[in-house]
């Protein structure tokens, strides 16, 4: 916090610093027993009418009394990562766009509307990289019929939680009534040590294409044309396998896709009968292999906020958060049956 010269701690922000990530501190209780304070780090999004809105890393919306503010400042945006690769939200949007293209797509402006029959929010969302070249109630009117002309709810995907990511556009959302359904975060390592976690997987078949075998373990069942195109797009695509399931599928299966020096790790599943055996690990580093022949270097993946065994694992192989991404529904669009996947 800021401290003056005379030892006081001051509020250095104002109105003019909407759109930078602040670091504020407010009394949340003055009573007999002394006073009890909170402190609040994010992107200042609003300051109207007495109250500030400040977006946490998470997506977490913070409304603070300006009457209650003891500090506050200005601080540098999110800290870049200690260890594992340097890469910027924009960068990190587009590869993982690439590894999970849509059907169909048209541009608006430097947004990018995405279509592919309702198969995964993904492949469903607009990508809002950049001005969509008109003001932004032109522009979700816009959004919103391009998708209600394909019978689809529509979605925007943003992100929080990293330089240059978009809490400024969540919070105009959030204004206009759009909801915030599903957080997940993106997560990046080194690769190099997921392919070195364990010596030569032995039992793992890796393949261009997702046979019957692979889809029989794929969590989404009843999988369509339209699945399958968006499962086998991408600059360089491999599924893995292990035979042996008790299920007639897989035991485990996976899926990697090669776009320069990243690789993308999805579809990571494990008969539940024969999880805690090293198999999620054993795919892993088969791509991770594989991907290391096809020169690249650095890793990521997204993982949902409540899939504790996962973000467990992928810690151990070196991965951690580089920012939260949310997928907002536009408040008259139906939110889509099946398994609420990403």
């Amino acid at each position: 916090m800021e401290i003056s010269a005379a030892g006081r701690l001051e509020v250095r922000i104002t109105t003019a610093d909407v759109g930078k990530r602040v670091s504020v501190r407010s009394l949340i209780e003055h009573g007999p027993s002394g006073e009890k304070f909170t402190d609040t780090v994010g992107v200042l999004t609003s300051w109207d009418n007495g109250v500030l809105r400040i977006t946490r890393k998470s997506g977490e919306s913070v409304r603070v009394a300006e009457s209650t503010l003891v500090a506050g400042k200005v601080v540098p945006s999110a800290p870049a990562r200690r260890r594992g690769p340097a890469a910027g939200y924009e960068e990190l949007a587009r590869v993982s766009a690439r590894a999970w293209p849509p059907v169909e797509s048209e541009r608006l402006g430097e947004w990018e509307l995405r279509a592919a029959g309702g198969f995964t929010r993904r492949a469903n969302s607009v990508l809002p990289l950049g001005d969509p070249g008109m003001p932004l109630d032109d522009a979700l009117t816009a959004v919103r019929g391009w998708y209600a002309a394909r019978g689809l709810p529509a979605y925007v995907q943003t992100a929080t939680g990293a330089e240059g990511a978009q809490e400024l556009l969540c919070a105009e959302l959030e204004r206009r009534g759009w909801v915030r359904e599903v957080t997940a975060e993106l997560w990046t390592g080194p690769l190099a040590p997921v392919a070195d976690r364990v010596g030569e997987p032995s039992g793992v078949v890796l393949s261009r294409e997702a046979d019957e075998a692979w889809l029989a373990r794929y969590r989404r069942k009843g999988v369509g044309e339209v699945a399958l195109r968006v499962l086998g797009s991408g600059p360089s695509v491999w599924f893995a396998s292990v035979p042996g399931g008790t299920d007639d599928a897989p035991a485990a299966i996976g899926r990697c896709v090669v776009d320069g020096r990243w690789a993308g790790f999805a579809a990571v599943e494990v008969d539940p009968a024969q999880r805690r055996r090293g198999l999620a690990t054993a795919v892993m580093a088969a791509l991770a292999r594989r991907a290391l022949d096809e020169g690249a270097s650095a890793a990521w993946l997204q993982v949902e906020e409540d899939n504790a065994g996962a973000r467990a694992m992928y810690r151990r192989l070196g991965f951690a958060a580089h920012h939260a991404y949310h997928h907002h529904r536009a408040p008259e669009s139906s939110a889509p049956a099946g398994d609420g996947a990403l």
